[in-house]
């Protein structure tokens, strides 16, 4: 890897180390510092149930922690940021609680299992707090499949006081290219497999970016609990085994634009090339073939010999599935990395934390979903333009973070996706098509909120008691008002849909905001819709709105100020 990273990852031990907290420590100091010690959540607004208390910038960004509930462990990497930007890891732990265990077979998480997943996220969220860490945790597959994953989820907030996100199979593919490929050259090209618990992710990239993101719904714990492969594998069932994971890996296109060698970044995956591997770290597709055949025939107790027990159990199944993947991609061979989930959660944490521009992939996805329902592509474009400047021009107005730019950004770019169903209350329509929408780097929560910013960009205000914002907390509450007034102003600048308005000018005084508008045709339609806007803006903001129509290309002229 090149280039000048904005974050490396480092590693001072891949264990615990001698200044890390044991946890054992806790236990037996038996004691138990607030909840606000540390910070939960990718953006600020979001650890608004548990109200940290204020503490400097540095000090509050200085430690990050990255929590990854997989299928087949749950893992913790606590980090913290060096001068040079680089990341130092502080702690690390893996238990292999198994959160995947009879959920592909039966649909639902044990009780026994939740139980063991509910003392060790109890131990990490104790560790964090001792660290004051800003906390971001992840689910996958267990619990995004699991019929009862988000009760799961709720328990472990109230009872670990951890908020845990179950992210989607492109969320958790993108976040594993960042953390693979981060510091990549812009212009080289890459290939990343990870064989998780529950599915495996497939990503091609240009530098750090990802191109192409596929998550395909099988994975290592999951084929052992359908073909209860974790003893002798006879051939006739290792054919078996094969199929399947063919049948699944045949939703990938035949011509994906991979490239002849891959990085494999799962644990499972350095198992397998280190097991058969010739020499060094990367294994041929005839080499990953010849170990798939020599696990399957070895005695279950001698495959415990060779790899720690949990991973024994998993580790033929983990074998055919690279197999498999390498024959239907094409692969020339696999080079196994020791980076993954936790480190793209850790260096994308660490760029909002510090304000940093997004992933570029949200604008990405969020204007792929609107050309797919046939908006108005021009006017989407023109509306979130005019609301991100008004909220760059004006953070003394509207005081919020800025981590929730994105937010404000999607919303714009789709607010008016629901037309495509139906142009009477379209903005409903909006907000229930964002709410189950695929969007890169957003949780749930955030996707939701995102949605209830664009079904508040017309008609009913975004007041704490409406019905639309049932649910929210008071920040959440606050962050959907200011944001929707915001985006309210620019879609009214923009009633024509005609784009007139080129660029504006914004000033801020102690009771008014005034906004000189430079236009290329007359927006006498836009100062009404404007003004009409304008109560809203005032009950938010507490400060009157002002809007000119200063002299444009065409020599028109308007004003229109409340």
């Amino acid at each position: 890897m090149g280039g000048s990273p904005d974050v490396t990852i480092m590693s001072r031990d891949r264990t615990n180390v001698e200044t890390g907290p044991k946890s054992g420590d806790f236990a037996s100091r038996g004691r138990r510092r607030r909840l606000g010690d540390c910070v939960f959540g990718l953006y600020p607004f979001r650890n608004a149930l548990y109200s940290p208390r204020p503490v400097p910038t540095e000090r509050r960004f200085r430690v990050l922690a990255a929590i990854d509930v997989g299928s087949n462990a749950v893992r913790l990497k606590v980090a913290r940021l060096l001068p040079d930007a680089s990341l130092e890891t502080l702690h690390e732990e893996r238990d292999p609680v198994r959160p995947g265990e009879g959920v592909f077979t039966t649909g639902r998480l044990d009780q026994e299992v939740v139980e063991r997943l509910l003392s060790t996220l109890r131990r990490y969220a104790a560790l964090c707090r001792r660290y004051q860490a800003r906390v971001r945790a992840v689910a996958t597959s267990a619990l995004r499949e699991a019929s009862n994953g988000g009760e799961v989820a709720r328990r472990i907030r109230e009872r670990a006081a951890l908020p845990l996100e179950i992210i989607s199979g492109r969320e958790e593919a993108r976040l594993i290219c960042l953390g693979v490929l981060h510091g990549s050259p812009a212009q080289a090209r890459g290939t990343v497999i990870d064989i998780g618990g529950g599915s495996t992710e497939v990503i091609t990239a240009l530098g750090e970016h990802p191109e192409n993101l596929w998550s395909v719904p099988v994975g290592a714990v999951r084929l052992t609990d359908v073909f209860s492969a974790s003893g002798s594998i006879p051939t006739r069932k290792l054919a078996l085994m094969r199929a399947f994971v063919r049948e699944a890996f045949d939703s990938l296109p035949r011509d994906a634009p991979v490239f002849s060698r891959a990085l494999g970044s799962s644990g499972t995956i350095n198992a397998v090339v280190g097991y058969a591997a010739r020499q060094g770290k990367a294994a041929t597709r005839e080499e990953v073939a010849q170990a798939t055949e020599e696990l399957a025939a070895m005695p279950a107790h001698e495959r415990r010999q060779r790899f720690d027990a949990r991973r024994a159990e998993i580790i033929v199944a983990g074998a055919v599935i690279l197999e498999c993947a390498m024959k239907h991609l094409r692969l020339t061979s696999v080079y196994g990395v020791n980076r993954g989930l936790r480190d793209g959660v850790l260096i994308d944490l660490l760029r909002r934390s510090r304000g940093a521009p997004a992933d570029e992939s949200l604008a990405d996805a969020a204007m792929s979903i609107a050309r797919r329902f046939g908006i108005d592509m021009q006017h989407s474009g023109q509306v979130a333009r005019l609301a991100l400047e008004l909220f760059d021009r004006a953070p003394a107005v509207h005081r919020v973070p800025p981590t929730a730019r994105p937010l404000l950004e999607a919303a714009a770019l789709l607010h008016d996706i629901g037309s495509a169903i139906s142009a009477q209350a379209h903005h409903k329509h909006s907000c229930y098509l964002i709410q189950n929408a695929d969007l890169p780097v957003l949780s749930a929560r955030e996707r939701d909120i995102c949605a209830r910013i664009a079904r508040y960009h017309r008609r009913s205000h975004p007041d704490p008691a409406h019905a639309g914002m049932d649910g929210l907390t008071a920040r959440e509450t606050m962050l959907v008002r200011k944001l929707s007034t915001l985006l309210r102003i620019a879609d009214a600048l923009d009633r024509s849909h005609h784009q007139p308005v080129k660029s504006m000018a914004i000033s801020v005084r102690p009771r008014a905001v005034s906004i000189q508008l430079r236009h290329r045709d007359p927006v006498d339609l836009e100062l009404w819709d404007v003004d009409r806007e304008a109560t809203l803006f005032r009950r938010v903001f507490r400060r009157r709105l002002e809007v000119h129509g200063k002299g444009s290309v065409n020599g028109s002229a308007a004003r229109r100020a409340r």
